[in-house]
């Protein structure tokens, strides 16, 4: 740092200042009409500048007056808050009052933000703010700014630490954690999961146990039953294991549509970040595919310790294009890239019957060999629109447009459904929930 930037650059001054300058220039003012004001008005301006010059070498003399530094996360959660911290040291001799302005990634758009505090001498405080990325990608936190200023509060000097870092927003991985103990604990209901009554039993034999009140009779063991001396055992079944489960997401001009901050490639992809953590815990093999107007990415299934990981880094900086997506290519990519039969949840939007009628004999070609679960998005705002009271023409007509395309999206599930396609039709703050709760119907019932 040269001496124009320690000495001069760094130099602020208060509002103080400039109230009590504005207050000399008046009292010179009222010094024309009496002399004796005007004599007053030079000694006081010989006063005032004395006294900012003693406030301003108080502060400059000290090289390190203020030590500041930031504590972020190592990567941040998509839709979720997340806490920053800015951990101050005062090392002047006397209180210090503190701005610090923290240069936030340009995503947050966030032009005045600041913090304020006051530290006693050789004192620290950590602030704390929180911030929510409604966006993935790579995120630049930049310097740190910290003015400070005497009990004067006339001077302010500014403390300008380079502190850049940059960090990753993830898919929401925030929610996974509770998802995590309940998902081995065969708990999911606890989180919202509807309980789905077995129709059967898998033939994946697990142990054998002491039958309690509830157990099926049909898996009672004889053979266990007669060892024990009359205590009766059952046979345990777990769900079938190594089953492959891809989310196949959609990244077409559809999914750019915004809900709540988000686009719904964003509540698509932390909706197939949870489907495959839950997968993973259910011993199945999860695997990813992305796919618009050409060729996306394909992340073969499997159950390994490091998948989970590997589907996080492949979804961080997946973005929507603009071009109509190719399910022509989605259908040849499959074919190639997935030759065991397995559970394909597909994440797409369809607006009107017509895009989906053009789209769906790939789908269909696809349901042949595998099992396919279409996931589209209910539009909430027009759904408000149909319940709205119509108070004049224009009301009326705006309400029977919504609800043509409420009727649409409707006959749409229908259409997919006569052709054996499972399909779900959820609001976009709803999707995971749903899409965790028909992946654990469809394994209940031994559809994959």
């Amino acid at each position: 740092m040269n001496i124009y930037q320690r000495y001069l650059g760094s130099l602020f001054f208060n509002k103080r200042f400039y109230i009590a300058f504005a207050a000399l220039i008046l009292l010179f003012l009222m010094g024309y009409a009496l002399a004796i004001i005007f004599v007053i008005a030079k000694i006081v301006t010989a006063v005032f500048f004395l006294v900012v010059l003693t406030d301003y070498l108080v502060l400059f003399l000290k090289r390190a007056g203020i030590v500041a530094e930031r504590a972020l996360p190592d990567r941040l959660s998509n839709g979720d808050q997340s806490l920053i911290g800015i951990l101050l040291q005062n090392k002047y001799s006397f209180r210090a009052g503190i701005r610090v302005i923290d240069e936030l990634p340009e995503q947050f758009q966030l032009r005045d933000f600041s913090l304020y505090t006051s530290l006693e001498s050789d004192a620290q405080e950590q602030l704390q703010y929180a911030i929510r990325p409604v966006t993935r990608g790579e995120y630049t936190f930049r310097d740190i700014n910290v003015f400070v200023s005497t009990p004067l509060k006339l001077v302010v000097r500014r403390y300008k630490i380079v502190a850049q870092r940059t960090i990753k927003v993830y898919p929401s991985f925030v929610s996974l954690k509770r998802f995590d103990l309940l998902a081995y604990s065969n708990r999911l209901s606890e989180a919202g999961n509807r309980r789905i009554r077995k129709t059967g039993h898998s033939l994946e034999f697990e142990q054998i146990r002491e039958y309690v009140n509830g157990d099926d009779i049909r898996t009672l063991n004889w053979k266990a039953t007669a060892r024990k001396g009359g205590q009766l055992m059952v046979n345990n079944y777990t769900d079938e294991r190594s089953q492959q489960v891809y989310c196949v997401i959609d990244k077409g001009r559809v999914m750019k549509m915004p809900f709540r901050g988000l686009t719904l490639l964003d509540y698509a992809i932390n909706a197939a970040l949870m489907l495959s953590r839950v997968a993973l815990l259910k011993q199945d093999k999860a695997g990813l595919v992305t796919f618009s107007h050409r060729d996306g990415q394909v992340l073969q299934a499997d159950r390994r310790r490091g998948q989970l990981n590997n589907i996080l880094e492949a979804l961080y900086d997946q973005q929507t294009d603009f071009g109509e997506s190719d399910y022509e290519r989605l259908h040849a990519l499959i074919r190639t890239k997935v030759s065991q039969r397995s559970l394909i949840v597909l994440f797409t939007n369809f607006e009107s019957l017509s895009g989906l009628q053009r789209q769906l004999p790939f789908i269909r070609s696809i349901a042949r060999r595998h099992l396919v679960l279409t996931i589209f998005f209910q539009n909430t705002e027009l759904k408000q629109l149909t319940t709205a009271p119509a108070t004049d023409i224009e009301t009326l007509y705006i309400r029977t447009i919504a609800e043509k395309f409420d009727h649409e999206k409707r006959l749409m599930v229908r259409e997919l459904q006569q052709h054996g396609i499972f399909t779900i039709l959820t609001p976009p703050e709803d999707l995971s929930l749903n899409t965790v709760n028909k992946y654990l119907e469809l394994k209940a019932r031994q559809a994959i």
